[in-house]
This record gives C-alpha cells, structure tokens and sequence, in this order.
C-alpha cells in the first residue's frame, strides 16, 4: 500500500498539471481571439478592404457578413479550424468610379493574383497578432500568479509556456491544414448576395425584357378601357377633372419608359410616388440607372416623399436634393419641417417624409410613425385638410386627417382599407426582389411536377399600380388597381385589374361648389415653412448636396 501512495500522489499531481496547462491554453486562446477583435487585421484589394478577426469558436467557418447579404464558405479539414470573421468594405476608389460614371463590374472584380496576395498578407498579419495577443495574455496571468503565490512561481513558467505553446501551435496547425481551396465544403451566400448567385442571367437581359413587358402592360390597359366602358359606359362620358398614376417602391429599377407609356395612354395629369425610390440610400444609384432622366421624360408633375430606403440618416436629404433638380418634381417635404401643398387641377396633395433610413436598427419604429404624423397634424391644425395624404409608412398614414384619401407604400403589397390606400410596388421591389425559384428540392418537386409550366419561374412580389380618378367635383370617382407579375424575367403574367367604385373610397362628399379641372392647371403652394433649426444648411447632414456624379450630363444614363 505504501508503493502505490507515492504512484497516486504523482498522478494527482500530473493530472493537476494538465489541467492547468489545458487552462492556460484556453487563457492564452482567449487572449489571441480578443486581440484580433479588438485591433482586427485589413487585407485589400484595389477597390475593396476586409477587417478580419478571429472568432472564439472551432466551426472551420469564413464569415463574411455585408450590408446586401452574408457570405459563409465552410471547410472540411483534418482538424476544427477556429473560425474567421471579414468585415467587408468599399474603399474609396469605388466613390471615383462612381463620380465619374465609368463603374462596371468588371473594374471591381479582383483577378486572381490580387486576391490570393491580400488573403496571404491578411492571413499572416492575423497569425502575428494571435500570437502576440495570446503570449500577451499569457505573460499577464503569469504575473498575477507569481504576486500571489511567488514560492511556486518557477514551476508554473514551464507549465505557461507549454500552454502557450499549445495554444499557438494547435489553432496555427488547424488553420494551415484545414483553410484550403481543396478543403472548401460549402459556399453559402444569404439575401440579396444568395439571389445575384442564382439568377445572373435575369440580370442580362434587364432591359429587353422590360420594353417587352411596357407593350404587355399597355394592351392590359387597353383590355380595361373596352371592359369598363361595357359595363359602366355612361361614366366614360363623363370629363375626369385629374387623374393621379399612384406609385411606389420603385428600388432603383428603370421602369420609367413603361411608367410614360402609361401616362401618355391614360391621360395621367401627375404621378405620385410614396418613396423608396433607391435602394441604398444614395442619390448616385438614379444616375447609374438613368431613373433621374425617366422621371423628367414623363412630362407630367411627379408628387414625391421620402421613403426609409431614400436616406442614410434620418436626416439625410441628399436624394431630395437630387430630386429637386428636376423641373417636374415637386416634394411634398423638401427639408424637414416644411411641408408643400400641391394642386393639381383643383385637386390637392400634401404629405410628409418617412424619418426611418436604409439599414437602421434598434429603433422604435411605430413610436417614430406616431411622432412624425403627429408632427403633420401639428403643423396642419387649423388648416383645410388636403384631398390626398402621402407619406411612405402605413402606421404613419393611418394617423393623419384627410378630405379624400392618404396613400402609403412600404409594404409591397396593395391593400384598401377605407380611405386608406395602400400601394403595391411598380417594379416588384426592385430588381433585387425578381428571382427564380431554387433548384428542385425533395420538398419542392412534386409541386413542381404538378405545374411544369411555372416550375423555375419568378417568385417574389407582383408588379402594380392604381389609377385615381377624380370628377369635376373634386369627388373620388374611381380607383383602378392593375397588378402583374414577370416582367424581368421578359414573361409578363396577368394578375388582376380592379375597378373600386370612388364613393367606396371617398368617406365624405367632397366641399359643395368645388370645381376641379384642366384649366385649373398645377399650382404649388407652401403649406408650412420650415423651423430655422429644422431646415438650416448645416444640420445634421441634411445640408450638403451630395453630388457624387450628379451634375455630369452623361452620367445620367446609367
């Protein structure tokens, strides 16, 4: 028995030993992963920069997370690789490019030798700071130990430094062994990064398929001319006294040659957009796309607020600025704080901003709809309520007092809810919103089997657009709702048309007397000036135009 105790005493003392090695190893991992997070390493290209960080996990995973999509590429490797994190950015040269109008695709992809180089440089430089972090880490707990229990102190150093070692040399083997070309599992792109992927070739053919849809949509609007004057012909004897095209989410797709041909056709007297015009909140994507130059060819006045996709700040005017450049645009909210009242024919449009802005969160967003309507109401207390409310959130327009009707975007979806109009999108949400189905899944095939026709076909929103009518009157008379589905994909698909009777609209006849008509032309009146220190140059990024490109005639074509 007295053999064996001088055995078990070693034991427990080798196994106390490896636990703290095994302890000390995590301390120094830990301490490594912290510094790359907290001074994370920049690997570049030309026109793109990545701030990569180690993350405190083994899942063998590259996280590159984005504003438009995350990517992941998972590695199967003969060891757990920790995994890595890398914040992608646009440098500054893609601002030039911009500004100069000359930016295509191909000046943004990084060949292959540039890429290899940057991950190269980047995978080193993240390697050193690992170490250093982790020796770092290391050596202050070592301190920490030697101050409380200095007698014991010289062991400890050896058991430190085999820690440290092992923290450096396990993780350092993992990653050179297990990130390999060869070694890649899986490739995973999320949101708008997953749809560009999987649907390259709608992209091609963009604009070919959107003129072959302008012509599917004007014979649809011809289809609803000869069967409402079937039915309901003695209202077609009637003169309109103005008719609206009712708009909304157009997120940066060129449709304004099918929006002209729709207004030339129905005899339209103005367009009113609910907002979301860009996507990202920058006035230099109309000028890439050539939207600025659609809205001026339509020839009519073009009614506009301020979508949460139309600024980068709640603030930020800089794509209203962009608008109210051109001739025809009138903003019912040019800066904030004054609002504008618009009347067209007699009949009256007035509205306000949407504070909300691209990519913000943690915001109470039904808290911000309540204040800025409330906000409206303030303002507009004591004053005749307009024919027709815009603003681009529902919350918000639910909350504001009308003659007529409040319109509001946002959802993508159409909807009526009383006087209450809720507008679909005109592009479908944008080109970003068309993309075909996936590839066939267990889940999906007999679905797809059963309607060969449709299988791989677009998903996502349809397209729409109301026409609103009103009478001599000033009365709501009709509200036309058309909505289809395809167009990018160049195989246009009609949903519906419906005609909603305008006393089914219109809550209350309008005032007695009223006279509304094309003689009675466009006037544009201030409703409320702006507060000086609401609409001042230098407040809070709403002063500076950002023109980026703007004033360059040919830029404007996109």
């Amino acid at each position: 028995m007295r053999t064996r105790e001088p055995i078990r005493r070693s034991l427990l003392v080798g196994l106390r030993r490896a636990v703290l090695v095994l302890v000390m190893a995590l301390v120094a991992f830990t301490g490594g992963v912290a510094t790359t997070q907290l001074w994370p390493v920049e690997a570049a290209t030309r026109y793109f920069s990545a701030e990569v960080s180690v993350e405190p996990n083994l899942g063998s995973t590259v996280h590159l997370p984005t504003v438009v999509g995350d990517v992941f590429v998972d590695f199967h490797g003969p060891l757990p690789a920790p995994g890595l994190t890398a914040q992608v950015q646009v440098r500054d040269e893609v601002t030039d490019l911009l500004r100069s109008g000359r930016l295509q695709s191909a000046d943004l992809q990084p060949d292959q030798a540039e890429l290899r180089a940057a991950i190269d440089d980047g995978v080193r430089e993240v390697a050193w700071k690992f170490a250093a972090g982790a020796m770092g880490t290391t050596l202050l707990a070592l301190l920490a130990y030697a101050v409380a229990r200095p007698r014991r102190t010289p062991h400890v150093f050896l058991v430190s430094g085999l820690a440290t070692a092992l923290a450096l040399a396990g993780p350092g083997a993992a990653a050179y062994l297990t990130y390999r070309t060869a070694n890649v599992a899986e490739f995973r792109a999320t949101s708008l990064l997953s749809l560009v992927q999987a649907n390259r070739g709608i992209l091609t053919d963009l604009t070919r398929n959107a003129d072959h849809g302008a012509i599917y949509v004007t014979n649809l609007l011809a289809l609803s001319d000869a069967v409402r004057q079937e039915f309901n012909p003695d209202a077609e004897t009637l003169p309109p006294g103005a008719k609206f095209l009712l708009v909304s989410d157009i997120h940066g797709l060129n449709h304004y040659p099918l929006m002209r041909e729709i207004v030339e056709n129905e005899d339209i007297d103005a367009v009113i957009d609910t907002g979301d015009l860009v996507n990202f909140g920058q006035p230099r994507e109309g000028n890439l796309t050539g939207i600025y130059q659609g809205i001026q060819s339509l020839g009519v006045p073009y009614i506009f607020t301020r979508g949460n996709h139309d600024a980068l700040s709640s603030t930020d005017e800089n794509v209203l600025r962009r608008l109210s450049r051109l001739p025809n645009v009138v903003l019912l909210e040019p800066t904030q704080g004054e609002f504008v009242r618009a009347a067209v024919n007699g009949v009256t449009v007035s509205g306000f901003n949407d504070t909300r802005y691209y990519n913000q969160r943690g915001a109470d967003f039904a808290e911000e709809q309540t204040v800025i309507a409330a906000a409206f109401r303030e303002a507009t207390e004591g004053l005749t309520p307009t024919d027709i409310v815009v603003t681009h959130q529902p919350y918000a327009a639910h909350r504001v007092p009308t003659r007529a009707v409040t319109l509001n975007g946002h959802m993508h979806a159409r909807g009526l809810d009383g006087s209450h109009i809720q507008l679909g999108s005109f592009t479908g949400g944008g080109v970003v919103n068309q993309f075909r189905i996936p590839p066939l899944t267990d889940s999906s095939k007999e679905a797809a089997e059963e309607n060969p026709e449709t299988a791989g076909e677009l998903i996502g929103h349809p397209y729409s657009f109301d026409v609103l009518t009103f009478g001599t009157d000033c009365s709501v008379t009709r509200l036309t709702r058309y909505s289809y589905r395809n167009l990018v994909s160049g195989r246009p698909q009609f949903d519906d048309v419906s005609i909603i009777n305008g006393r089914t609209v219109q809550e209350s006849a309008p005032q007695e007397g009223r006279v509304c008509g094309p003689d009675l032309g466009v006037q544009i009146d201030p409703l409320l000036e702006a507060q000086p220190a609401l609409g001042s140059e230098g407040e809070g990024g709403a002063g500076g135009v950002d023109d980026s490109g703007d004033d360059a005639d040919g830029a404007e074509g996109g």
